[in-house]
């Protein structure tokens, strides 16, 4: 089958890849979408450090076709949005409704697949960037069969990781003021859970003055190219600020535009020793720095909700789809990406 693998070298579009069969607790899923998500570009260039030779990909959708046993919430044949918690369910964290915590689903990757008889890493627990895949049981979230898959794929990363960032983390209430900081594909789920949200201003900051029209669409009041004009708009600072884009001297920025009692919310993914200051005394004033690991999420709530949610045109799907390639082009799809020329590709296969 085909599939994106990444030898720590290079990457490349292969034929030949195979996957076991579904063991106990697990789900085989025909992956018919995939968003290409920066953090796929990040183990790429070496941002996130990650074993190889590894199957990319973490933020898909697609059609069950086997499950192991002891599966009984999904079936063949059902719709599914993937996320990339393959938390146990049974430790303090998970029975605390924290999953994003679970020791057992951060940094221990498995090797489902095998390309000539040698295995390959998966990806995030996930590895959407291939024909199929398979997961844990916990990771296929069932979703309305009339959502498109195109659309579906993206629940499992970049509206988990904005929206919940908004909702779950920061709880962002009516009549709240939000900054973003970059409005690629998380940036715009964070406007829009702003948005959901009920904030009363939200203002998204972008050097690319082109992404004007889908932040406003999103749900920002106000679109700047420089962070320098927030204080026009916020005299006082802002409520919540999201960093988006994962540069330190970003981060600062965030951290300084807070109101008292704002909390900046960190969402960029920089290099993984990098390092961020601020003016201690600025902190004193309730102040707090978060950091959000995809968005605070439950998956299994947080997707049907989400995916409810658009059907009732609250929130936006099709719109964060610019571009959609054929796995073939995997190449285009990443240099696009790179250099922000769409909101969020999409690979099909």
């Amino acid at each position: 089958m085909r599939g994106v693998v990444f030898d720590g070298k290079r990457t490349e579009v292969v034929d030949d890849l195979e996957i076991r069969d579904p063991g106990p607790g697990e789900v085989l899923v025909a992956v018919a979408a995939a968003g290409l998500c920066h953090s796929d570009l990040s183990v790429i260039d070496g941002t996130i450090p990650f074993p190889s030779p590894v199957v990319l990909g973490h933020e898909g959708a697609g059609v069950v076709e086997a499950v192991g046993a002891g599966v009984s919430h999904v079936v063949p044949g059902d719709h599914v949005s993937l996320s990339t918690l393959a938390n146990c369910g049974a430790c303090a964290q998970c029975d605390r409704g924290r999953p994003t915590m679970c020791r057992k689903a951060i940094g221990m990757p498995g090797q489902p697949f095998a390309r000539r008889g040698k295995p390959l890493y998966q990806f995030a627990s996930n590895s959407a960037f291939a024909e199929r895949t398979l997961v844990k049981a916990v990771q296929a979230v069932k979703i309305p069969a009339d959502i498109p898959l195109t659309s579906a794929a993206l629940i499992g990363c970049g509206v988990l990781t904005g929206v919940g960032a908004v909702l779950n983390r920061a709880k962002a209430d009516r009549g709240d003021t939000v900054v973003v900081i970059g409005t690629g594909g998380i940036g715009l789920n964070v406007i829009q859970g702003a948005r959901i949200a009920g904030a009363l201003t939200v203002v998204a900051v972008d050097a690319n003055p082109a992404k004007e029209a889908a932040a406003r669409q999103f749900g920002a009041t106000h679109f700047l190219t420089s962070a320098d004009g927030v204080r026009e708009i916020l005299p006082n600072g802002a409520d919540h600020a999201f960093e988006c884009v994962g540069r330190t001297e970003l981060i600062r920025t965030a951290i300084d535009l807070l109101d008292r009692h704002g909390q900046a919310i960190l969402l960029g993914v920089p290099a993984a020793n990098a390092e961020a200051s601020f003016l201690v005394s600025s902190m004193y004033l309730d102040k707090s720095i978060l950091g959000c690991r995809y968005g605070s999420s439950r998956p299994q709530r947080d997707i049907a909700l989400y995916a409810e949610l658009y059907r009732e045109g609250r929130l936006l799907l099709d719109e964060l789809v610019t571009t959609t390639y054929p796995v073939e082009d995997f190449a285009e799809a990443a240099d696009d990406a790179h250099h922000g020329r769409v909101a969020r590709g999409v690979l099909v296969f």
